[in-house]
């Protein structure tokens, strides 16, 4: 009796605990919910991609104490520019063709994973996701692969892409991982293919879903392509950047790229959904609830390009569930997450047409949100003749028009960097570049425009800001030379700052209320070129540390800590007086046309443009008492004339030569008299 009496005892007490646990793990905070603190276990810190801790050790007043806690080089030479993720003690962080695992105490390696160099499974530069026992990436070959969390060990690895290995097929995302499932974007390179949204089983990877961005013959926006060629079957659509969820809602979103052909219009009538959407899937069945295109019938480029992120806010005293998502003219457009209606008004505004491209007759502007980056008369008096200034937003790139010059789009500006936002202020926070060029394509639809550089246009401008979401208002913006303003993006915190890399090797915070630079520490010498990946933050024993891949290195920061800066930072705002555009090549021989061949190929194959009015190179450079020879080697006359007025060639006719000698020391621009906005540039070294 006394020994059953004890096994009854013993047994009901196993139940009773295990019970106990689970109604505690019932009740412990699923990692995506709320805002992170102790750890950073989301590329975004959270489901929201919020990219904000409720740390508040680091402050406004305690800022000027912080100082490095440990660096540690990434092995094998690796370079990073993916979000730090922490969980448990351990960093996780994808560089180079490596997954690494740190100690986030010390920055010692734990373990790191290393693809089969015949397998090309690189992995995707933004980083990881994770749960409870495996870290999730994508590869640049088109597949979503699980690892072990302790051992870095292969787990599964599926094969996301077509049956028949695409180019161009990749997986960029971060991995968001919700519910058992692994939620990725598959991009298509731009040169052709379906971009698409998937969901992998956690477990096993077996794929559990598929949402094709471009529909297919009997799907919702299938019309909106042509009904009388294939055209929808290379289309585009690719999905660069990471999603966000609410379980709640049951909802998973996702932003989207391009079609295809980029500036090839005249293929591919119609609005072409969803490409350049906001998307609304069912997490669990991948159907569509909802969608918003921000661009209809893109021939600019001018998509979502950063990361979508998720905010509560109130509207007329209620509480609303909202998507924020920014086009990449800068401009914030803001819904309800649960029904995709707009928070702020937007409007239809009708835009330049171009009948061979077949273009749309209005685009959507929201009436109150202002673009972080600059109106059209902050240009105005910065382009020089004979370029003249359009301020007409989405002028159709032209195969004829060579002086045009149109700010914003078609050049993509807010691309790629995460937005973040802050409860405390209510602001979102992005960066971005402004400025201006040639509205100009090819006469191959499938040729991209790369001719986004010239020598007399202005430099870019970098931009640093705050939009309040109540209004739609910006709240504050910095400017800085565009070469400081990277691949970072911001991190804000409860402390009151907001944390960013710099190519230029620094780590800064600024004031999140007012914009002011607050603290900025050099992790490498001056002159340094990197591309930095946005920061993290997260807790151990108490201490709040910031963490941050700064190219080659991991970085992580606290309060008194001891390791050194590597030199003074850069005064506030940075000057970067380097020129711009290519370095100049050394040779004596300047011909009139360059042959520019689509660097990464396009649908039907790699693809060639000859450009009648760009000097090949466009920089050269000599030692003084050099003869140089100036080809025509295009198809019309041009006349070389120096811009000086010292020199001139008179008329060249195709296929004939002459020759300059530069004796005098110094940096001299030369153009084509005939077509002036045709312009080179030679330097003479002593």
């Amino acid at each position: 009796m006394p020994r059953h009496r004890s096994l009854v005892v013993t047994v009901a007490s196993t139940i009773a605990l295990a019970a106990l646990a689970a109604g505690l793990a019932a009740q412990a905070p699923e990692p995506g919910r709320g805002y992170p603190s102790t750890d950073w276990p989301f590329t975004g810190g959270n489901w929201s991609s919020s990219r904000y801790t409720t740390l508040d050790a680091v402050t406004t007043d305690t800022v000027d104490r912080l100082g490095g806690a440990w660096v540690t080089p990434l092995p094998g030479g690796a370079a990073s520019r993916a979000t730090p993720v922490v969980d448990d003690g351990v960093i996780y962080l994808t560089g180079g063709a490596n997954v690494f695992a740190f100690d986030a105490r010390t920055g010692e390696p734990v373990w790191r994973w290393e693809p089969d160099p015949e397998a090309g499974r690189v992995p995707s530069w933004q980083g990881v996701g994770l749960d409870d026992g495996r870290v999730f990436f994508g590869t640049r070959s088109g597949e979503v692969i699980a690892l072990g969390r302790d051992t870095g060990e292969l787990v599964w690895a599926t094969r996301v892409g077509s049956q028949e290995r695409t180019r161009g097929e990749v997986v960029t995302t971060a991995p968001m991982v919700a519910r058992g499932k692994v939620f990725v974007g598959l991009a298509n390179g731009d040169i052709g293919g379906q971009g698409r949204v998937l969901a992998l089983d956690a477990a096993t990877g077996a794929v559990a879903w598929t949402f094709f961005v471009v529909p297919r013959p009997g799907e919702f926006g299938h019309e909106t392509w042509p009904q009388d060629s294939d055209s929808w079957e290379y289309g585009g659509g690719g999905v660069w950047l990471v999603g966000t969820v609410d379980p709640d809602l049951g909802l998973v979103y996702f932003s989207t790229g391009n079609p295809v052909p980029m500036f090839g219009g005249e293929l591919r009538d119609g609005d072409n959904l969803f490409t350049a959407s906001v998307l609304a899937l069912d997490m669990e069945t991948g159907e569509r609830r909802w969608h918003y295109q921000v661009v209809r019938h893109d021939i600019w480029d001018a998509d979502i390009a950063t990361p979508l992120l998720l905010y509560d806010t109130t509207v007329d005293g209620e509480p609303v569930k909202a998507v924020a998502a920014m086009r990449a003219d800068g401009y914030l457009f803001l819904f309800n997450r649960e029904t995709g209606e707009p928070l702020l008004p937007i409007e239809e505004r009708e835009v330049p047409q171009d009948p061979q491209q077949l273009t749309v007759p209005t685009q959507p502007f929201p009436t109150q949100t202002e673009t972080i980056l600059f109106e059209c008369s902050y240009w105005r008096d910065r382009v020089p003749p004979p370029f003249q200034l359009n301020c007409s937003s989405y002028t159709p790139p032209s195969v004829d028009e060579q002086t045009v010059v149109a700010p914003g789009v078609p050049i993509p500006l807010v691309r790629v960097t995460p937005l973040a936002f802050s409860p405390d202020t209510g602001y979102i926070y992005a960066q971005g570049r402004a400025h201006v060029g040639r509205a100009r394509r090819f006469a191959d639809p499938f040729v991209w425009n790369t001719a986004r550089f010239h020598l007399t246009l202005p430099d870019a401008v970098g931009v640093l800001a705050a939009v309040d979401t109540a209004t739609g208002r910006v709240a504050w913006k910095n400017e800085m030379p565009s070469a400081f303003l990277g691949t970072s993006g911001p991190l804000v915190t409860a402390g009151g700052l907001l944390f960013r890399g710099s190519p230029g090797g620094q780590v800064e915070a600024y004031d999140v209320r007012t914009g002011e630079r607050r603290w900025a520490f050099r992790t490498s010498e001056e002159g340094s070129r990197l591309r930095p990946g946005p920061a993290s933050a997260y807790e151990l024993d108490g201490t709040q540390y910031i963490a941050v891949a700064m190219g080659p290195q991991l970085w992580a920061f606290t309060l008194d800590g001891d390791v050194p800066a590597r030199g003074e930072p850069s005064p506030d705002p940075p000057v970067d007086d380097r020129p711009s555009g290519p370095a100049p090549r050394e040779t004596d021989e300047i011909e009139t046309a360059t042959l520019l061949e689509n660097p990464r190929g396009s649908v039907g194959g790699r693809r060639y443009a000859f450009d009648e009015y760009n000097f090949n190179p466009v920089r050269a450079r000599v030692t003084a008492g050099t003869r140089v020879r100036f080809t025509n080697n295009g198809e019309i006359p041009h006349t070389l004339a120096a811009r000086d007025g010292s020199w001139s060639l008179g008329t060249l006719n195709p296929g004939l030569w002459d020759f300059v000698t530069f004796d005098e020391p110094g940096t001299f621009l030369y153009h084509c008299e005939d077509h002036p906005w045709m312009v080179g540039e030679i330097t003479v070294d002593p």
